[in-house]
């Protein structure tokens, strides 16, 4: 029994490194995003630059690994088996906990975790013990946990969220009053004051008050107490003329080395302040093990010799640094959360990742309302002065182009990093576990807020996207408390057994949750899938540029209404639910189509102004085939799914009878629009009286059918549903078909507008229309078909009628 200790403090140390790369992948947004959004520096500088203010830091930051050991219960009533299992069970949920949401690529904060985690071990812990004991109660619990300490770090970790999300907004209102979105001119005459009071604010709080949090303080403590006006006023000069030299040796704004050593100031204060999260732990599990060898390995022997201050080994801490800027280089997951809070605070358009709920809608409305209250009180002549510091470039571009752009300027990212890094130097000087997750995000959601970035148009989305996230924490706090509980729980009832089975538990699920996201990550293009090529600016440009996106919708709707019939003649859900699958992911595609119609008739000359009315006809026309094919696929899942009657051979024969008409025309139309043979079209309009007809056939051998020997209501109504939409379905494709017919002109060639790159190496504004993509997913009718498939299975049903 006395191995077991050996082994599960080997264990914690491979769980150590491990959380340590699920960690970092989690919390290099808190100090990258803003670097990386402004795209002030090379990607290259920026990783050097955190690289190294994560080594720094985290060599440094031995003052704050007492939270681990005593910030959350207390010690000395815990024996050391107890506390070793209390360590074991912390560790497996923290990483297992974290590495779930790198996978969601939603970020939380690895103080939650590890300080829930804590708690709910040591209450389970607590409560085994009390159960164990006569003369205890549930009431004598508190004699167990170190409440003070712990409700001053929940309630710290809670409040950082209201204090930076408004201390964020308020610096950077008045940033952009000062400077406003043409901040050129006005950083020239003022760009050396801010650079001055940002290095300073950076400089003093970071690195002088962050110096608190480490053993080397003693060494300063008389030098920096007493001084600190001295300090600022000394640093302020210094940096004031360091911007002067640097604007006038290099000829570029002060704000390029502000937004690098921020960088590297909150690389250095998370390092300092996070490691604790990682390596807090098994650092007190290596000394509990170490105090109990040395006591003669007693396994009842108490802990209270974690409550005396025992310094980390520089060694450890320098391997756990080496370990976080190794996986700062080569995480894929860190990329992936960084793209979410980059998205909710972006400037420009984006493709919003989140969907609206009410509570965002709420949100929204009562801001909306507030705001008008205002209004009312302020004068306008102070509003409208105001709002010409807000006013931004007139530059129309397209979500893809917004994309490429920088998502905000670098007044907003050096606030960013001015304000997260002096509040998380503040909380690590007075030795709280900041979350820095809370606090980067949102200084950086305060300050998208107050550079009104959160327009009418986007609003909802980034609230929507917000709330996830703090919901997320919220989540995280929930899940940690009583995952590390039940956890503790089940080791204490039979360590030899359950910690193995638990360690290899861990091992699966965080080898199946790399595998999915490197497929996630390394999503091949479908060969089919069609890429943007020259841009448009008339209406036979549009028809040969579109040509392959009508091709690939028509090549798809033949297949979405085949799945539906086969489905529904041999009453396969799997079928049927594909093709839902496939006709939301449809629409989805239509609707970024339909986004784009704002940029496309922005970007067009006068000339050309035909074409945005035939390019918003065919967009007409195909969502009407979506909400066609939308309507057939579900009322097909929902007829199967409810066990109704199958539909009668018959009916069955007459539906495949259409499905053949309608392949041939299909495949017809997909041919000639992907050959750009339109002359065709007209022959392929010639067979619309044949399919019509044969559908009003079937409709009237169904009427009949009915009045005679039809017994099933809702078979009836399914089959009248499916050959009336049918129909709507061919009246779309069919107007489609005679847009283009009616408009191709083999004589004209089709006019482009050249493509040019400016000096930056960021998208040229020009007048053209993005193009958006459609995929065409690699399916057969089959039911054991290897497709993509949508994430999400529901859709808003369309417009139509149901039963």
């Amino acid at each position: 029994m006395d191995n077991i200790y050996l082994f599960m403090l080997i264990a914690i140390t491979v769980l150590a490194v491990a959380d340590i790369v699920v960690g970092v992948s989690n919390d290099a947004i808190n100090f990258l995003n803003s670097a990386i959004g402004s795209k002030a520096i090379s990607l290259r500088t920026i990783m050097i630059v955190a690289s190294l203010g994560i080594f720094i830091g985290a060599v440094f930051s031995s003052g704050m690994m007492e939270v681990a050991r005593k910030g959350i219960f207390v010690p000395a009533q815990f024996e050391f088996g107890e506390i070793m299992l209390i360590f074991m069970a912390v560790m497996i949920t923290d990483i297992l906990l974290l590495d779930f949401f790198n996978t969601l690529g939603l970020p939380t904060s690895t103080t939650v975790s590890i300080v829930f985690n804590l708690l709910g071990a040591a209450v389970v812990m607590a409560l085994i013990k009390i159960s164990h004991l006569e003369d205890q109660s549930f009431a004598d619990l508190t004699n167990y946990i170190d409440t003070e300490s712990a409700t001053k770090i929940i309630s710290g970790i809670l409040l950082s969220v209201l204090i930076a999300f408004t201390v964020g907004a308020l610096v950077q209102w008045v940033s952009r009053l000062i400077f406003t979105f043409n901040y050129e001119n006005k950083i020239k005459n003022f760009g050396i004051v801010f650079g001055g009071v940002a290095l300073t604010a950076i400089t003093y709080f970071i690195f002088l008050k962050g110096l608190k949090g480490t053993p080397y303080y003693s060494d300063l403590k008389g030098l920096l107490e007493g001084n600190e006006i001295y300090i600022i006023l000394g640093s302020f000069v210094f940096w004031t003329l360091f911007s002067f030299i640097f604007e006038k040796i290099t000829k570029k704004t002060v704000l390029l080395v502000v937004i690098a050593i921020g960088t590297f100031g909150l690389a250095l204060a998370f390092s300092g302040n996070d490691l604790v999260n990682f390596i807090g732990v098994p650092m007190a599990a290596y000394h509990s093990y170490e105090a109990w060898v040395a006591g003669g390995m007693d396994v009842t022997m108490s802990m209270d010799v974690l409550d005396r201050k025992v310094p980390a080994e520089p060694f450890l801490l320098f391997i756990a640094g080496a370990i976080m800027v190794v996986t700062l280089w080569f995480s894929k997951k860190a990329k992936t959360v960084a793209e979410t809070e980059i998205s909710l605070s972006r400037q420009g358009d984006t493709h919003e990742k989140f969907e609206p709920n009410r509570l965002s809608r709420a949100v929204v409305k009562g801001t909306t309302q507030l705001s008008e209250y205002f209004s009312i009180i302020i004068p306008k002549s102070v509003q409208e002065s105001i709002g010409k510091s807000f006013e931004k470039p007139n530059v129309i571009m397209t979500k893809d182009q917004s994309i490429q752009a920088p998502a905000f300027d670098m007044i907003r990212a050096s606030v960013n990093l001015m304000v997260a890094g002096v509040l998380i130097a503040i909380a690590t000087s007075m030795k709280l576990p900041l979350s820095t997750t809370y606090v980067t995000f949102m200084v950086a959601m305060g300050t998208s807020l107050a550079d009104r970035a959160w327009g009418r148009e986007s609003a909802v989305y980034r609230v929507a996207g917000v709330l996830n996230v703090i919901g997320g924490w919220f989540g995280t706090a929930i899940g940690a408390f009583i995952a590390a509980g039940t956890v503790v729980f089940l080791i204490n009832w039979n360590p030899s057994v359950i910690i193995p089975i638990l360690l290899l538990l861990t091992v699966i699920l965080l080898y199946r949750n790399y595998t999915s996201h490197k497929k996630k990550s390394n999503k091949v293009v479908d060969e089919d899938s069609l890429t943007t090529s020259e841009e448009i600016s008339s209406v036979q440009g549009v028809i040969h540029q579109s040509a392959k996106n009508i091709s690939k919708v028509v090549k798809r709707t033949n297949r979405i209404y085949s799945n539906s019939i086969v489905g529904l003649a041999r009453q396969d859900l799997a079928i049927l639910n594909k093709s839902k699958k496939q006709v939301v992911k449809l629409s989805n595609e239509i609707d970024v189509l339909r986004d784009n119609i704002f940029y496309f008739i922005k970007n067009l000359d006068e000339s050309s102004v035909g074409a945005s009315n035939f390019y918003i006809n065919i967009l007409g026309y195909l969502q009407d085939m979506s909400q066609s094919l939308e309507y057939i696929s579900k009322v097909s899942h929902k007829h199967i799914n409810n066990n109704h009657k199958k539909l009668k051979l018959s009916q069955i024969k007459e539906l495949k009878q259409i499905d053949d008409k309608l392949e041939v025309l299909f495949s017809d139309t997909e041919k000639a629009f992907k050959s750009e043979s339109f002359e065709e079209i007209g022959t392929i309009l010639n067979e619309k009286k044949v399919v019509y007809d044969l559908v009003k056939e079937k409709i009237q051998t169904q009427v009949a059918r009915t009045r005679n020997e039809e017994s099933s209501p809702k078979n009836t109504t399914l089959y009248f549903s499916i050959l009336l939409e049918t129909k709507d379905l061919m009246n779309a494709t069919m107007s489609l078909l005679d847009e283009y017919h009616s408009a191709h002109d083999s004589s004209v060639e089709p006019a482009t507008v050249n493509e040019s790159v400016d000096s930056n190496d960021e998208p040229a504004i020009q007048n053209k229309s993005e193009s958006a993509t459609l995929s065409d997913e690699s399916t057969t009718t089959t039911p054991d078909s290897d497709e993509p498939t949508d994430a999400n299975d529901e859709s808003a049903a369309p417009n139509k009628p149901t039963e």
